[in-house]
């Protein structure tokens, strides 16, 4: 499938070759005409390539064609991506070089006439490939297809939980399984109800429905909600079900064995009515359920666990009665057209097109009730109000098509198909990652600008928008769940049968390697491994542009020589593994802009040729508790804009951290040596800050960065946050700031007061002594998201003026749950407005 990529390669291809800096290098190595000769080739090949993927299944000839295309594209890319490393290079070269032999030679290359030849040969050597398969595309018989892109227009964001309004269709089911969860069991103090039904069906919808249902409030007097899928190990069951429930002590269970685990559920569920919910259940093991089941079972009569499945096999390994079981069905045609128009139109605006209402209603025929395929299809039609594009969809052949063994069903494929091309290949990265991973736009910003799915960012513009903005879309389009934007990042899911579409869609170009499928494609370009306990037996293909180790490693051999042979690696993720030092070959990897170190706890040293990658966008040191100095020459990296580090020196290098200036989000982290920061620096491009764990760390000076969008505080006992009394910085533009672990606090520092205009998200967590907010905490206008969570010292806050507040969560605050308690709270009526409350009960 991942020849449906190649269109949008082609465009990136085409983009890269216009750039200004590549034509000034091509000019300066007397290759301009040889480029302009590439860049009219890659047009007339891209021009059919619409028209060569929807061939491509009826031939194999035509399915190698497109293979030698990939293929050439590929190395195409790699030389117009030379140049820029080569630019790069020299920038550094002249800037930090002066008059340093040293440092001339530590970024000297081959003699630049032979640099020069070789390029020249290799470009005309790519010339000619891409014009011999330019000939043969007339032997395919290939048709140019006009291809417009655009974008498509945005809803008003809503929050990511649950709206019952947002839900069609579903209230029986949702009276149903209230009525069998409350419903007491003389013969069973605790009893499993599952509901079981097909993908995209909606059973966590439902589940969540249920699980937020007033009914179900009252009924149980803890609720627990853990995502399972495939991973059903006691002990990170256990662990998953511990952090779910209330934890005022904020204990990590991650360290603890079994048995204590065990101890402290038991502990927890001692006397308490509970509900649990165990979300995408896969486990068909009787003795694994049993064996929860048996910790679980305090005999306290009415408990509950529900699950929701897929597979009628889990439900018999359940040993449930078969009363208990729910089998949802699929929506009626009227509920699904309901949720179809829904999606399509604005509310109201399908009167106005009785036509499309027609089309509509055949479309939802094909989609046989299935809601996440109705839901989907109806957004990647919202705002098109052209009827040939609603009968294309109507009328595409997929619907004739088998579902394939891993659920993509017709329906998701062919919104697929309706992306955008700059879309395709940002959605086909998600196969990379396992399912119920939680996204992060900053994570993936990094990710799709490191291998070049972002086009360049426009004046007064971040990488990061342009990402943010690219989510948005896919959101609008029904890919993404539970999403939630902070304002400054958001994060969210995916559906299990949306990741399956993903790994469907990039099968051939991206790849998750685990012991099922060990073995590696020739062209794959994009590797996550998933195991590292056979490292040393893997083929490594010869340019792969991306490789993480999603599980950590420790092969030394296989690290050395994965490093010297891909050399044209752009992101390479190395988090959690076990390595003490890097082989200095690093240094080659010239056109790398990834690299993650984070969680390496045995890194002691790093190579001085690192600072050599001057591509290098993202460098994640975070973790590394035993690394005792940065590498020298840290400020060679000019591209660098996330950096996150961790460190045992006692001099903290912020002089070179502030020559960083493409630098946008630093991250510090168990750094406890640390005393100060920015005291004689200013970093003023720096857009978000994350400080975490420094626990020596007595004061920074915010001043210094004063252009902040997302500040993040986390576990620094002796940060003074209050800037002196009465200070505040003005014209600030937070978004969104998380103040978490910090028993100092007692009030909200005065200084955020500046950013009244800006703050949209605030959440504070585990401030255990605070004890008011301010009475300016009102000229926060603009605030959308305030979250409070175990701060039980917290009696009342003042909430008139906040008319823009639409997701208020409190935990674990006795007091503010007492007075803003639903309905019966005699503070209630103040945040009734608000659209999405959620008050939590402490244990």
């Amino acid at each position: 499938m991942a020849e449906s990529l190649l269109f949008s390669f082609a465009e990136s291809l085409l983009r890269k070759l216009a750039t200004a800096a590549v034509q000034e290098a091509s000019l300066g190595f007397g290759v301009d005409r040889q480029l302009q000769q590439m860049k009219a080739t890659t047009a007339l090949i891209k021009a059919v390539l619409l028209d060569a993927e929807q061939k491509n299944p009826h031939s194999s000839a035509l399915s190698e064609w497109l293979v030698q295309v990939k293929r050439v594209f590929s190395e195409a890319e790699d030389i117009v991506d030379d140049f820029d490393c080569e630019a790069l290079r020299k920038h550094v070269a002249n800037t930090y070089g002066g008059s340093s032999r040293k440092v001339r030679r530590f970024f000297s290359t081959s003699n630049p006439v032979v640099y020069r030849l070789r390029m020249a040969h290799h470009i005309q050597d790519i010339n000619t490939r891409l014009a011999k398969l330019a000939d043969q595309r007339s032997m395919f018989g290939l048709q140019i297809i006009d291809h417009v892109t655009r974008v498509v227009q945005l809803r008003e964001m809503t929050h990511s939980h649950v709206n019952p309004s947002n839900v069609t269709g579903r209230e029986h089911d949702k009276r149903e399984i209230v009525k069998l969860l409350v419903q007491d069991d003389d013969r069973e103090s605790l009893s499993i109800i599952p509901i079981v039904g097909m993908g995209g069906l909606g059973k966590t919808t439902l589940a969540k429905l249920v699980f937020n249902d007033t009914t179900i409030h009252a009924c149980f007097q803890l609720r627990m909600w853990v995502c399972v899928s495939n991973d059903f190990e006691l002990r990170n069951v256990l662990i998953k079900i511990l952090s779910s429930a209330p934890n005022p002590a904020s204990v990590n269970f991650n360290s603890f064995e079994t048995e204590q685990l065990q101890n402290h559920l038991r502990n927890k569920l001692q006397d308490q009515k509970f509900l649990l919910v165990l979300d995408d259940v896969w486990n068909e093991d009787p003795a694994r359920w049993d064996e929860l089941k048996e910790i679980m079972d305090l005999s306290v009569k009415g408990s509950k666990i529900l699950v929701t499945t897929r597979s009628h096999a889990v439900v018999a390994a359940m040993h449930t009665k078969s009363s208990n079981s729910y089998l949802l069905e699929c929506l009626s045609e009227e509920d699904s057209l309901s949720l179809f128009l829904k999606s399509a139109f604005e509310d109201g605006d399908e009167k106005k097109h009785p036509q499309f209402s027609e089309i509509g209603k055949e479309i939802v025929k094909k989609c046989g009730g299935l809601p996440l395929a109705v839901k989907t299809l109806g957004s990647s039609l919202f705002s098109k109000f052209d009827k040939k594009e609603w009968e294309s969809i109507r009328d595409n052949e997929i619907w004739n098509s088998k579902q394939n063994e891993k659920g993509i069903f017709p329906a998701l494929k062919l919104s697929y198909d309706q992306l955008p091309s700059y879309l395709k290949p940002c959605f086909a990265s998600f196969s990379l990652y396992q399912q119920d991973s939680v996204f992060t736009a900053a994570e993936v910003c990094m990710l799709w600008g490191a291998l070049g799915f972002l086009p360049p960012p426009k004046q007064g513009e971040s990488m990061t928008d342009i990402s943010t903005q690219f989510l948005h879309e896919l959101w609008t389009r029904s890919f993404l769940l539970d999403f939630v934007d902070l304002g400054g990042d958001c994060y969210f899911k995916l559906h299990d049968l949306v990741s399956d579409l993903a790994v469907f869609v990039g099968k051939g170009e991206f790849e998750r390697i685990h012991h099922r499928n060990p073995k590696i494609s020739e062209n794959i370009q994009h590797l996550a491994f998933e195991e590292n306990n056979f490292y040393g037996e893997t083929l490594l293909p010869t340019s792969p542009r991306t490789v993480i180790f999603l599980n950590g490693g420790s092969d030394k051999d296989f690290l050395k020589t994965l490093l010297s042979r891909c050399k044209c690696l752009r992101y390479l993720n190395l988090k959690n593994c076990e390595y003490e030092s890097l082989p200095r070959c690093i240094g080659k990897l010239k056109h790398l802009r990834f690299l993650s170190l984070a969680k390496n706890e045995k890194l002691k040293e790093l190579p001085y040729s690192l600072c050599k990658l001057q591509n290098l966008q993202t460098l994640f040191l975070n973790g590394c508790i035993k690394l005792q100095m940065l590498p020298k020459g840290l400020e060679n990296l000019i591209s660098l804009r996330h950096l996150a580090i961790t460190t045992t020196q006692a001099a903290f290098p912020e002089e070179v951290i502030a020559k960083l200036t493409s630098l946008e989000n630093l991250y510090i982290s168990y750094c406890d040596n640390l005393r100060s920061l920015f005291e004689q620096v200013q970093l003023l491009t720096l857009k978000t800050f994350h400080l975490c764990n420094c626990g020596s760390l007595k004061s920074v000076s915010f001043h210094a960065i004063r252009n902040l969008e997302g500040l993040v505080i986390k576990n620094c006992d002796n940060l003074d946050l209050s800037l002196g009394l009465g200070s505040q910085i003005s014209n600030s533009r937070l978004k969104y700031v998380v103040l978490t672990d910090l028993p100092q606090l007692l009030t909200l520092p005065q200084w955020l007061q500046g950013c009244a205009n800006t703050l949209r998200s605030l959440l504070i967590q585990q401030c255990m002594n605070l004890k008011e907010f301010p009475e300016w905490l009102p000229t926060l206008i603009h605030l959308k998201v305030l979250e409070i969570g175990h701060c039980p010292n917290l009696l009342s806050f003042p909430l008139h003026h906040l008319t823009n507040l639409e997701d208020l969560q409190i935990i674990g605050c006795p007091a503010l749950s007492k007075r803003f308690h639903p309905i019966i709270g005699y503070d209630w009526h103040r945040i009734s407005h608000v659209k999405k409350v959620y008050i939590g009960r402490s244990l």
